[in-house]
């Protein structure tokens, strides 16, 4: 499969890396050009590319940058992209952290996924944002482990998130639907399944033990 990625910090990066192990054909930009990720594509055997370039016949283009730089993508990102193309978003809101305050989620009360979607004007999937980028390296099991994790998924597409839940399977981690992404609040940070390390009996109950109500330390 091609896949495009759009980020390579720590959860850019380590998809970068299990992907191209797993033979798929991958391409990485950044926010600072091609020539800065030579050595991650000499590592994985990438296509460093600029991200105007990324989702090029990309069948699965995942965006995984923070929501501040969301609006500074390139016009037509999506331009040339495989028929069907599914968006992975993984990003998470810290206002207070790192990208301020960003009205449409604070005084729309769109979820960040939902707000994401229409920035970038195109339907995504919310998955990964609550993953540790090392475990994406490290906690991958066979199906039917009894320590394989699960991981959250989200989304609206009903064919695009099978696909990322398929892929994701392929990465050796369950999925757990999570629904529409008006309900992706419940992956959001500060919620029970935010960084839960544990298979889908456990995530299950953690998305539904969420409450929509934003924690302090979350709100601009």
């Amino acid at each position: 499969m091609k896949i495009g990625i759009i980020g390579a910090g720590n959860i850019g990066g380590n998809l970068t890396r299990r992907l191209t192990v797993l033979g798929h054909e991958v391409s990485v930009a950044n926010s600072r050009g091609p020539q800065t990720l030579a050595a991650l594509a000499e590592e994985t055997g990438a296509t460093p590319v600029t991200v105007a370039e990324a989702a090029r016949g990309a069948e699965i283009v995942v965006v995984t940058i923070p929501l501040k730089n969301i609006p500074d993508l390139p016009s037509g990102l999506f331009d040339g992209a495989a028929e069907g193309f599914a968006v992975i978003e993984t990003g998470n809101y810290y206002p207070q952290q790192r990208d301020g305050r960003i009205p449409g989620i604070e005084d729309e009360g769109l979820t960040e996924s939902r707000w994401t979607e229409r920035q970038l004007g195109h339907r995504v999937i919310k998955a990964f944002n609550g993953t540790y980028a090392e475990d994406i390296l490290d906690r991958p099991r066979p199906a039917g482990e009894p320590d394989r994790m699960a991981l959250p998924v989200a989304g609206d597409d009903e064919p695009a998130k099978e696909s990322v839940r398929a892929l994701i399977e392929e990465l050796g981690f369950d999925t757990v639907d999570a629904g529409g992404l008006d309900d992706s609040w419940r992956q959001q940070p500060g919620t029970p399944v935010y960084g839960l390390r544990a298979g889908a009996a456990a995530v299950t109950k953690a998305l539904a033990e969420a409450s929509p109500v934003r924690k302090a330390e979350f709100r601009g």
